[in-house]
């Protein structure tokens, strides 16, 4: 047995807990997470089946913390995962789960796959089983700050960017203010509107708020990979400065990992509680808005619809915030069909956007928003998570669909009351 081999299973056995053991334990093999899984619907394939993507996991707890599987492998009966079928199972982990919970909402007796899936990725971190385009994300981010590569430096650049376009200050390393706002790589790069329209509503709203320097980056590429120990250093970074700052509340962008990183594995990941509140974008403006601060004018004329990010709505409860956001600009709003807590993945959430050799299969399973879509005849979709802004354009475009997909945070700072 190699040594990369021995530490997977290693960091798999010590990620075996109380919950995982009862999970197994009461797991009745009922088939309904295959159901509700994006990419076993769509492929009809049964090794998409949720709980077959546990398997490794599984031949670990049953070998190492079962009487049954104790005494068969004293004769040698109960074998331990293999190298290759680790890497077998590392597409399986990687490539067809994207951590959205929808398996975890129908299980009848409450096992939380995610959770399952989540310490298997430890274990294939561990053994060197990871796709190179999460391990190279993963890396920027620790040594750059970002993992995209986005540095400091480009953070200024678009900071004056956006004070040009809204000709607002757009502050930076500013201390003792209500919040402190956080952005993804896509938002610095490729979505630059997000920081002006954050900017704009503050602005209105009448609240202090700042950027940081040092803690710039949201999204948790440790989290998506698997490895709780590189998670906890990206998280400690935006507490160090949040502290630093004196800030009271943090604001997680849109995003959904970014949102559940900090939230609510935060706390556990630094092993102490927060000195300050994390709220999602979404929360904020939401209540900007009930407290008469965040105040609108004009309304959109086209048919819209708003895509739950499984992280942000499913796993996070943010699910009254958007829709009560979207009816002050959007009379003609309307509900894809299994929309909020059960609405279908983007295809593209916990890791598998950075992961290329994933592409086609998010492709296909993009199947699944393609019907959402098609029965509702909408010509925008909104949204408030930067990754599935990204793979629902991809997947239109694909498709060949005249649908526009917007940020909702923008939407609402493009119809501000002058």
């Amino acid at each position: 047995m190699s040594t990369s081999l021995q530490q997977g299973l290693a960091a798999m056995i010590d990620k075996i807990d109380a919950p995982i053991a009862s999970f197994f334990n009461s797991c009745v093999h009922c088939g309904m997470c295959a159901d509700a899984c994006l990419f076993y619907t769509e492929t009809g394939d049964p090794k998409y089946t949720p709980i077959h993507k546990l398997e490794p996991l599984r031949k670990v707890w049953y070998r190492e913390f079962t009487l049954e599987g104790r005494l068969l492998k004293m004769f040698g009966l109960a074998k331990a995962p293999t190298d290759a079928e680790l890497v077998e199972w590392e597409t399986l982990i990687y490539d067809s789960c994207t951590l959205c919970g929808r398996c975890s909402m129908v299980c009848p007796v409450g096992n939380d796959i995610v959770y399952m899936v989540r310490k298997v990725r430890e274990g294939m971190v561990a053994s060197g089983h990871a796709p190179a385009g999460l391990k190279e994300a993963t890396v920027r981010s620790i040594e750059i700050g970002s993992p995209m590569g986005v540095t400091a430096d480009t953070l200024r650049a678009q900071i004056k960017h956006a004070a040009k376009d809204t000709g607002l200050d757009i502050p930076l390393d500013k201390a003792g203010v209500d919040y402190l706002l956080l952005m993804s790589s896509a938002e610095i790069m490729q979505f630059p509107e997000f920081m002006g329209a954050a900017a704009q509503i503050f602005h209105q709203a009448g609240v202090s708020w700042t950027l940081s320097s040092t803690a710039y980056e949201a999204t948790n590429s440790g989290m998506q990979i698997g490895s709780s120990e590189l998670a906890a250093v990206l998280v400690k970074r935006i507490v160090d400065a949040a502290e630093k700052l004196k800030v009271k509340t943090v604001i997680s962008p849109e995003c959904g990992h970014a949102y559940t990183a900090l939230r609510w594995e935060g706390p556990n990941l630094v092993g102490r509680p927060f000195t300050f509140k994390v709220k999602h974008i979404l929360e904020v403006l939401d209540e900007l808005r009930a407290e008469g601060k965040l105040r609108t004018e004009g309304l959109e004329t086209e048919r819209m619809t708003f895509h739950d990010p499984c992280q942000l709505v499913r796993r996070g409860g943010v699910h009254d915030q958007p829709r009560n956001l979207l009816r002050m600009v959007a009379p003609d709003y309307v509900e894809m069909e299994d929309a909020g807590n059960m609405n279908w993945c983007c295809g593209g959430g916990g890791g598998v956007s950075a992961n290329e050799r994933a592409e086609p299969l998010r492709i296909k399973v993009f199947s699944r928003k393609k019907k959402q879509l098609d029965k509702i005849g909408v010509s925008a979709m909104v949204t408030a998570c930067s990754n599935c802004r990204n793979m629902l354009e991809e997947g239109l475009e694909h498709n060949h669909m005249d649908i526009k997909v917007l940020s909702l945070t923008e939407l609402i700072a493009e119809h501000l009351a002058k």
